[in-house]
């Protein structure tokens, strides 16, 4: 007798294993929502924006998703774990000004100061997840009073040291330009020109990929996201896993800063607020569930995708850019209940 939900067993195979169709497998992917979501929005803004299916637009909303997804993919993995970084935002700004102000001031070579920075944004992960582990505190409440303190640490020291919001100009510094092509460059693939950007985003998304689907960390995740006190009963290490998932948010904090950075010359010390919504929405887009232990970062580069053909398609479509936001919260809210549809039928077959 074969169990609902599952296909006969072939003769000479093990009869224990329970076999699952193609079409099951698919249903329970956490990314269909978001691609569902990205197709539709791809045939809108193709339909009502003539240029919007255009060679040169495709560069330009591959970069917009670019920005988001870099960060969205290391959030994606932090919510699997469980956990938030309302800090992420206002940590790229830092991450920038950190590596202006120190190359400026020390007179060095840019790279010091990016490799600085990149220590400084570090410590900035491993505050959250420190702090997070050892007090049991829930992390909106801890990121929530990091993004207060680095929103306030970003303009007081900038006003401090530069006697102005903004950071003076390090353009005619030694290894800027060395730096601007690993950070912010082009590239050209036939008629299309794309930012430097995008390949960040595609290596982020794949080894974060990797890291949850082929490796024990991975398992790690989704254990201590889903019931951390069971994931701690059977050995599996939650302090060292979440503390690596908010150091992970950190790294590419530190790559979307240097790009913020070295795409102006200059930094705004107030940029970035906000911007932590931005990445837990692609993020959720994307499948990943507020609860924690269910999503993947495949999901939250679709989503990401989404933000940019909507951001973009708006612009070409000429209507007021107020819309956006409209349009944000109602992907939002579809995703989301196409996401719960989809994992109902998924697990009501099973």
């Amino acid at each position: 007798m074969t169990a609902p939900g599952s296909t006969a067993v072939p003769d000479g195979a093990d009869e224990r294993l329970l076999r699952t169709s193609p079409l099951r497998k698919l249903l329970g992917r956490p990314e269909l929502g978001s691609v569902v979501g990205a197709v539709a929005v791809f045939v809108f803004f193709a339909l009502v924006a003539d240029s919007f299916l255009e060679t040169s637009s495709i560069g330009t909303v591959l970069y917009a998703a670019s920005t988001i997804g870099i960060m969205a993919a290391p959030v994606a993995l932090l919510m699997i774990g469980g956990e938030f970084d309302l800090s992420a935002g206002v940590m790229v700004t830092s991450s920038a000004l950190v590596s202006s102000m120190f190359s400026y001031q020390m007179t060095a070579n840019v790279w010091v100061g990016v490799f600085v920075s990149l220590l400084v944004t570090l410590g900035f992960g491993a505050f959250n997840g420190f702090v997070l582990t050892r007090t049991r505190l829930p992390s909106f409440i801890i990121t929530l009073g990091t993004f207060l303190m680095l929103t306030g640490l970003n303009l007081g020291f900038t006003k401090l040291i530069s006697g102005t919001v903004s950071t003076k100009t390090i353009g005619d510094m030694e290894g800027f330009s060395s730096a601007r092509k690993v950070f912010a460059s082009y590239l050209t693939l036939g008629n299309v020109e794309l930012k430097v950007t995008i390949l960040w985003w595609a290596a982020l998304v794949a080894l974060a990929t990797w890291i949850l689907i082929r490796t024990r960390f991975g398992n790690w995740i989704f254990a201590v996201g889903g019931d951390a006190g069971a994931a701690r009963a059977v050995g599996v290490p939650v302090i060292r896993t979440k503390i690596g998932l908010y150091l992970g948010v950190a790294f590419a904090a530190w790559v979307s800063g240097q790009h913020l950075l070295f795409s102006y010359d200059v930094v705004q010390s107030g940029e970035g607020v906000g911007n932590e919504l931005t990445y837990i929405i692609a993020a959720v887009i994307g499948g990943c569930l507020i609860t924690g232990g269910y999503g993947s970062a495949i999901g939250a580069a679709v989503g990401a995708v989404i933000f940019g053909m909507t951001s973009k398609g708006i612009v070409y479509a000429e209507w007021d850019p107020d819309w956006f936001k409209f349009f944000l919260g109602a992907m939002l809210l579809l995703a989301t209940l196409l996401n719960a549809w989809v994992r109902k039928r998924a697990e009501a077959t099973t």
